[in-house]
């Protein structure tokens, strides 16, 4: 979750050229580049306090707690016990789950300086974290106040939507949205009012009340084949009937199933109930309305890729993976899943029709738009 760094510090225009380098390593993605950057920036210009926060975001972005902790020292000792470095300390001890402490540290802050909008926007994460969302939205209306922000705005709609006040929080990402000065920014916040909007489905359930699958599903837009308990995970052969069953009642339509990576035993099944041949990568044809077909997601694979982005790019036809890992960090880019895996071994699930239909027909559904038919 980006926070600390991407509050406007109101630099002045020597410090915007100063950082120019550094951000624009960042945003290439050449982190250890941008890094060192950072560091030559500070080693010259400790008075800096935005190179801090940028520098302190590539390690929270990264997972480097520990390293983003000693960096928040570090500029304590070169800037001073003030509200802002107190506010990366407290930054960091959040992102290590040492809430109490962090909170402790926030209040520290607060004391320093009460009018850095960025102190009451780390101490609302906090308080969140701690389950305490009522003093949560509190100091992001009081951060909001002082500085107008989208992520502030972002980070009270997450809390809103899980209290499962879903219309409220779909609000303040429409806020975002509106406010937003970049387009990454504006893409994100767009992105939580699709999800949001899904929760939203399942009102008056919270999100913490739903099922694994119905999480899944609100959060990508994935429909899940097999959500339900089961005695024995479902095999293959079983998806691929669902999945069948599924087609036929969305009246869904394919001009060529394509498998993409290592061969699909039931593959010739799927095709034989579809009524639909089965073709070669080098046949795929994105205007066809093609079934892309895997046994699991296949980041990094060339061919993979290129498929799954021809049918987002096309609108037409749909990507099925036969499993997914749980763990997976990234959404997936499956449109339907067969089951869910936890390190590699299928969850006990037997396959739902009925849900997995209801799931494609929401608006929200990664399907949603896409032509299921030939052209």
């Amino acid at each position: 979750m980006r926070t600390t760094a991407s509050f406007d510090l109101f630099p002045d225009a020597p410090s915007e050229r100063a950082m120019a380098r550094a951000r624009w390593l960042a945003r290439e993605g050449r982190i250890r580049d941008a890094e060192s950057a950072y560091r030559d920036l500070l080693a010259t210009h400790p008075e800096i306090t935005a190179g801090w926060a940028e520098y302190f975001e590539l390690l929270r972005a990264g997972g480097r707690a520990e390293e983003a902790l000693r960096l928040a020292d570090t500029a304590c000792l070169a800037i001073g016990a003030t509200g802002f470095s107190y506010t990366l300390r407290g930054a960091a001890l959040i992102e290590l789950g040492r809430y109490k402490e962090a909170l402790a540290q926030l209040e520290q802050a607060v004391d320093a300086d009460p009018d850095l909008a960025l102190v009451w926007h780390e101490l609302g994460y906090a308080a969140y974290k701690l389950g305490d969302r009522n003093r949560a939205l509190l100091a992001l209306d009081r951060a909001f106040g002082l500085e107008p922000h989208t992520e502030t705005l972002k980070l009270r709609g997450r809390i809103l939507r899980d209290a499962g006040r879903y219309q409220a929080a779909e609000v303040a990402f429409e806020g975002a949205a509106q406010a937003a000065e970049h387009v990454e920014q504006r893409t994100a916040a767009e992105h939580e009012i699709a999800v949001t909007q899904r929760y939203g489905s399942y009102a008056p359930r919270k999100p913490d009340d739903l099922s694994p699958a119905e999480r899944w599903f609100a959060d990508t837009g994935t429909v899940v084949l097999a959500p339900d308990p089961g005695p024995v995970a479902p095999g293959d052969e079983t998806l691929i009937a669902t999945f069948a069953e599924v087609a036929a009642a969305s009246g869904w339509e394919f001009g060529q199933i394509v498998v993409a990576g290592p061969p699909v035993p039931a593959a010739d099944e799927l095709a034989e109930r579809l009524g639909t041949p089965l073709k070669g990568t080098p046949a795929f044809d994105p205007a066809a309305a093609p079934l892309v077909v895997a046994l699991r997601p296949l980041p990094g694979d060339k061919t993979w890729e290129r498929l799954t982005a021809a049918v987002a790019e096309y609108k037409a036809g749909l990507v099925f993976t036969l499993e997914h890992p749980s763990e997976a960090a990234e959404p997936m880019l499956a449109d339907v899943i067969g089951v869910i895996t936890d390190a590699g071994e299928r969850r006990a699930r037997a396959p739902n029709p009925v849900h997995a239909l209801a799931a494609a027909r929401h608006p929200g559904a990664r399907v949603a738009g896409r032509r299921l038919r030939p052209a």
